[in-house]
């Protein structure tokens, strides 16, 4: 949505920030530190096919936002990603901030990590500590 109402510019949109929490980005080629088993990278694979019947696979923008040729369009000033310290798709929420700072785009991005937690972690335990820390940082980016 933010690439478009940046590319579009609709009149009377204005979007200041987007929140990204444990993005569910992949690829075709795996990055350093992400699984290389063809187990688990099937499964994510056919998991994408699953999320999206029409897409064209791997290379498509919405799971490799890298393949976005209008990425320097994001239509916001700022990005605040989440990433899991042992979410198997941490490496592609890092991967997102190296591809944003390179594309041109102007605006501010900053990753959050949670060490020694899981994918969503915050949504099968919200009372903890690190889920706590979690929604007050978004609060805190929302209410900038």
């Amino acid at each position: 949505m933010a690439i478009r109402v940046g590319s579009e510019k609709p009149e009377g949109y204005n979007v200041e920030g987007i929140v990204l929490v444990h993005p569910y980005f992949w690829g075709r080629e795996a990055l350093s530190g992400e699984p290389v088993e063809p187990q688990s990278r099937d499964f994510l694979d056919r998991l994408w096919s699953f999320v999206k019947p029409s897409t064209r696979g791997l290379d498509d923008p919405l799971i490799d936002p890298s393949k976005d040729p209008g990425l320097s369009s994001l239509g916001c000033k700022r990005v605040l990603i989440f990433v899991a310290g042992k979410d198997v798709l941490k490496q592609r929420g890092l991967f997102y901030k190296e591809v944003l700072d390179k594309s041109g785009w102007g605006g501010q991005v900053e990753v959050v990590e949670t060490k020694e937690e899981d994918h969503v972690f915050h949504l099968f335990n919200p009372t903890t500590d690190n889920a706590v820390s979690l929604v007050r940082s978004v609060a805190s980016f929302v209410n900038e």
